[in-house]
């Protein structure tokens, strides 16, 4: 059997011209490396970030020693295997060059039996990124856009981006392994799915080994062993189970165990988990343009999710732990798909683990954003083996829905001003090279490996083509970028939004992270350097304005730009949703963040979720009420994402701010499955819109909506009185007032997670929240509304 040794321990690393070693971890990075051995200033807080720049300008050294024992050393063969080096190296085994790579997205490994000793060393140089991005340029006679970054195969993001800092960091960030074996060794395998029908799924391995006369395979499904056909090694499950997003179904996953023999000796083994389902992207030509939707299991099926980019600029910080607790928040916020933004990673495994276990659906970019690449052979070459590893390492994930060329490449040439000033041959080789890129070697190699469908670019159209609003996949930047009001997005629906986003303050935990300070400071300059985005602060406070009440106090200014973000974003939610089936999904922009910042983000850096996170969990519902004022007609509509219909009644009120019911209606409604559907219409005239608020219910779902935008409601003063009571996950509260009170915010120091917030509290109706902390005492909790700021 193949033997694994994780060459992990022992490293120590220093500048190139430097004569100190340090300890190194690894998997790590330069950056963590120098923060550990307190020879850097924490580069995530105040503008640290400046004064280490001077890291990617450097070269570094990393080395360790490691014994081998005399009956390792007799295997037949003996290679050393990176998974992740970041990014142009020089590996050197006991003094001689047995790998040069330049790819930090590539699997490498290297036969090193003939220079193996019982005592070893192990070496690795890398060099700072600009040298050979200096070198392509000139090569090239022209400049692409966006920068150097465009010729180092490395996470984009670490080059700066407008939510994230330029930390260009370089190391050993994936795994080092020794691998002995003397015979046979499996190197991959790939469980292909034939067909797949209620009584059988037909299934063929594909398996990548050292072809050896004589074997002998067995395959076992659960830890049953079943018969499989040996001359083309397909094999069939009875009666199989599907594999469903988790809001439509059950996330089963089967356990797949492939052994290899000669005779009796067991040679190897690999496992592995697959999901049994039919996914495709469908894309049908139409009355009105062309669809943009995922099948499932011959299914339809509403995506509902955000934008995912790497949890930490420093990957090596993220845990396993980091993984499921946001995973967990994105299934508790009724979210079924994440799309894995290009410009950051391939992620770990364990993040497409935790996608396949908990049913939730993933659109996979290539890691190429808002750029266009060079086309040489060699550039060409190195891409294609980057999707090829890639691709192999993930194409047994059933989440995994979607491989996209990149992201707002196509756009940014259409759009961006890239192609001014460009001669007729120039601006014909740049696209060329593009299309050798990501309309030939990605679709292929997705089509050569795997089942999974391929899109071009995200998005198909950018939102200065009117087609953006009929086919394909949508960005509206419109919101945000250029200042639009939320209520375009209500008028503005396209076919599939994958991208819309507006920024907010993160918590004041982040905040005070930031400065290194109690007192909310937004002035220092180390606070400015976190936000990324050259107009962030003045969009923030444009939007604010429009909308919403200006508080003047740092504390309320926070609350007020979450409040303003949930607004505007759960608007665009709802009315996408609304518009099903012509739009069939809605992500927007973006889940976490890389470090502590102002940002477009739900759940800040600490995972402290954002009043955003906690509206899109009540509007990604999969049974939703949902209303709109036109004019002066309120619509309310039922959006069930459920498989099959639900009837129950729907009860409608209109009630004043003190709890007057100034109108009501009930009826039994039949939900068609899957479906939006139009169930009641009124007319608005005679009512106080300053003065009222809707109250719709169906089924679980509850929901109010007003008639004014919020700076224009009146609303009254009224006490809160609450009850806290200690329970054994943390504590119940119980709030209760006389007068409506909107957008209750419950906060304190203590560090913990609110069952819901910032939601709506109806005057009379006692609401609990569960408060869940490891603190034994929850003294300091304290409310903030919107009716301190409005009447």
């Amino acid at each position: 059997m193949p033997q694994t040794i994780e060459l992990h321990r022992n490293w120590e690393f220093k500048k190139v011209n430097d004569s100190n070693w340090n300890p190194a971890t690894v998997p790590g990075n330069v950056h963590s490396d120098l923060l550990e051995n307190n020879l850097i200033e924490n580069p995530f807080i105040g503008n640290n970030e400046h004064n280490l720049q001077w890291i990617s300008e450097s070269d570094w050294e990393y080395k360790t020693t490691f014994s081998i024992d005399k009956k390792t050393l007799k295997k037949q063969n003996i290679s050393l295997f990176f998974e992740g080096l970041d990014t142009y190296a020089s590996v050197y085994l006991n003094d001689s060059l047995i790998l040069k790579s330049n790819n930090a997205f590539r699997k490498f490994h290297v036969d090193v039996k003939p220079l193996l000793k019982p005592e070893n060393t192990l070496r690795i140089l890398f060099e700072n990124t600009t040298k050979f991005e200096e070198q392509e340029k000139t090569k090239l006679g022209y400049s692409l856009p966006e920068g150097n970054r465009i010729f180092t195969r490395k996470a984009q993001f670490q080059y700066g981006w407008d939510w994230g800092p330029k930390l260009n960091t370089s190391g050993i960030w994936r795994p080092v392994k020794l691998v002995t074996w003397n015979d046979y060794k499996i190197e991959d395998i790939y469980i292909k799915q034939v067909t797949l029908n209620d009584s059988i799924a037909s299934l063929k391995l594909d398996i990548t080994d050292s072809n050896l006369d004589g074997l002998t395979y067995q395959i076992l499904v659960n830890d049953t062993l079943i018969p499989f056909e040996k001359s083309d090694l397909t094999f069939q499950i009875k009666d199989p189970k599907r594999w469903w997003p988790h809001n439509l179904g059950e996330p089963y996953l089967y356990d797949i165990k492939v052994v290899v023999k000669k005779g009796n000796a067991i040679l190897d083994s690999i496992s592995t988990k697959i999901g049994l389902r039919t996914i495709e992207l469908v894309t049908e030509k139409d009355s009105i343009g062309e669809s943009f939707y995922f099948r499932v299991n011959d299914v339809p099926v509403y995506a509902k999710g955000a934008n995912y980019i790497p949890q930490n600029s420093m990957q090596n910080k993220v845990t396993d732990a980091h993984y499921e607790t946001l995973l967990d928040d994105v299934v508790d916020a009724n979210m079924n798909m994440l799309r894995v933004w290009g410009g950051g990673i391939y992620e770990n495994d364990i993040f497409y683990d935790f996608c396949d276990e908990k049913g939730i659906l993933v659109w996979q970019d290539f890691m190429f954003a808002c750029a266009m690449y060079p086309g040489d052979k060699n550039y060409l070459q190195n891409v294609q083996q980057e999707a090829i590893d890639n691709v192999k390492r993930l194409r047994n994930h059933a989440s995994i829905v979607l491989w996209c060329g990149n992201n707002e490449n196509s756009e940014g040439w259409h759009r961006w001003g890239w192609q001014d000033g460009r001669s007729e041959i120039e601006k014909e080789e740049i696209w060329n090279n593009y299309l050798k890129v990501f309309d030939s070697i990605l679709p292929n190699t997705v089509a050569d490996l795997t089942n999974t469908d391929y899109w071009e670019s995200s998005p198909k159209y950018g939102r200065g083509n009117p087609n953006y609003e009929f086919e394909g996949d949508a960005h509206d930047w419109w919101i945000w970028h250029d200042a639009y009001p939320f209520e375009h997005l209500e008028e503005k629906v396209p076919r599939f939004m994958s991208e819309f986003g507006m920024q907010s303050f993160p918590s004041y935990e982040v905040i005070n992270y930031i400065n290194q300070s109690d007192p909310l400071e937004f002035n220092s300059e180390g606070f400015k350097n976190h936000q990324k985005h050259i107009r962030g602060f003045e969009l923030i406070y444009e939007y604010m304005k429009r909308d919403f009440p200006v508080p003047t106090k740092a504390e309320d200014y926070v609350y007020m730009s979450q409040v303003v973000q949930a607004y505007g974003i759960t608007k665009g939610i709802e009315a996408q949703r609304r518009a099903k089936p012509y739009n069939m999904g809605t992500l927007y922009w973006q889940l976490n963040d890389c470090w502590p910042s102002i940002s477009w983000s739900s759940i800040d850096f600490f995972g402290n979720w954002k009043a955003l996170h906690y509206k899109a969990k009540k509007s990604f519902e999969n049974i939703l009420v949902s209303s709109k004022a036109e004019d002066n007609v309120l619509k309310t509509f039922i959006i069930n994402d459920n498989l099959e219909e639900v009837t129950d009644t729907l009860y409608l009120k209109l009630i004043d701010f003190s709890g007057k019911k100034l109108w009501s209606y009930s009826k039994e409604i039949t939900a068609s499955k899957n479906s939006s559907e139009l169930v009641h219409e009124l007319n608005l005239k005679g009512f106080d819109r300053r003065n009222t608020v809707l109250v719709s219910s169906f089924k679980n779902s509850t929901s109010t909506y007003y008639l004014a935008k919020p700076k224009k409601l009146k609303f009254q003063q009224a006490e809160i009185t609450k009850k806290i009571t200690k329970t054994k996950t943390g504590f119940n509260i119980k709030l209760l007032s006389s007068s409506l009170q909107k957008d209750v915010f419950l906060y304190s120091k203590e560090k913990g997670h609110f069952s819901d917030n910032y939601f709506d509290l109806l005057p009379n109706e006692t609401v609990e929240i569960e408060f869940e902390t490891k603190s034994s005492t929850l003294e300091d909790l304290k409310i903030k509304t919107m009716n301190e700021f409005v009447n």
